[in-house]
């Protein structure tokens, strides 16, 4: 494990596997440490330089209120400066919306950027959170009820059934869950703007420049496929994959070739670029 300190002085601990290829960062959602993508960064480092991290107030990094979606946006920038001041990223659900926010950001450092399955509701295929979603959730990780908010955020924000909370209460898993329930405020805080139903304003993500891979899984429900394509409508350089049989978790086996092929396959522009260089 080594830090990086981000801007404002918190210091973020990541991980780093593979030497030689082109850098690679990558992202995760709610409820997620660096060690939860390990198998995944040890599939990619054949061909990457691949970098896992703790966002802020996870694992062991550290974190520093109050909290704003700059301030992650800072460590991930951190984190591409430490990977030799560019790089490519990959973000998987919340933490795809915020490598998209970064994306969006003048003269970023991203050159190719891959998201799995972004939480964008663009319409009405699934109900909203509740209008007091944020501050229900914000009250319980207040108090101290750590299970209760990551239950709250389960079954309001995700819409996981009842029957299965309680399977995944019983689950060992659940008390590093209930660890990290403060940060589910933070990644609550990411996609407040993006779980609206309502559709995305071009003028917001436009700026998106880099090539960007949107993906999706086949088993995924109507709003993911709904936000997937009014992403792919708004961005300027994007494609799409969708994994037959995948759901909001693609299997390493599936997503490893694809990420490869995207993310080291030259670009027209880029290649044009090159030439401009010899």
């Amino acid at each position: 494990m080594d830090k990086v300190y981000s801007h404002d002085g918190t210091a973020i601990a990541f991980d780093r596997v593979g030497h030689g290829g082109p850098a690679l960062i990558l992202v995760n959602g709610a409820l997620s440490k660096r060690l939860d993508a390990a198998s995944l960064a040890a599939d990619l480092s054949p061909h990457f330089t691949v970098f896992t991290y703790d966002r802020r107030g996870r694992g062991d990094s550290c974190d520093t209120l109050p909290y704003a979606v700059e301030r992650e946006i800072e460590d991930l920038n951190a984190m591409i400066a430490e990977a030799g001041g560019s790089a490519f990223v990959f973000g998987h659900s919340s933490g795809a919306v915020l490598a998209l926010k970064a994306a969006r950001r003048p003269k970023s450092s991203i050159k190719k950027l891959a998201v799995y399955e972004p939480p964008i509701l663009v319409d009405n295929s699934r109900p909203r959170p509740p209008e007091d979603y944020y501050t229900r959730l914000t009250e319980l990780v207040s108090a101290g009820h750590q299970s209760e908010a990551v239950a709250y955020f389960m079954t309001e924000g995700l819409q996981v059934p009842a029957e299965a909370l309680a399977q995944m209460q019983k689950a060992p898993y659940w008390p590093a869950f209930e660890a990290m329930a403060h940060t589910l405020v933070y990644d609550n805080t990411i996609v407040a703007d993006t779980m609206l139903g309502k559709p995305l304003s071009e003028d917001q993500w436009a700026s998106i420049s880099m090539p960007t891979l949107v993906m999706d899984g086949g088993n995924s429900p109507d709003y993911m496929h709904n936000g997937a394509q009014a992403l792919l409508d708004v961005l300027p350089n994007a494609q799409h994959h969708r994994f037959p049989g995948q759901g909001h978790g693609a299997a390493n086996a599936v997503l490893v070739p694809v990420l490869v092929d995207f993310l080291k396959v030259e670009t027209i522009s880029e290649s044009k670029y090159a030439n401009l260089l010899r």
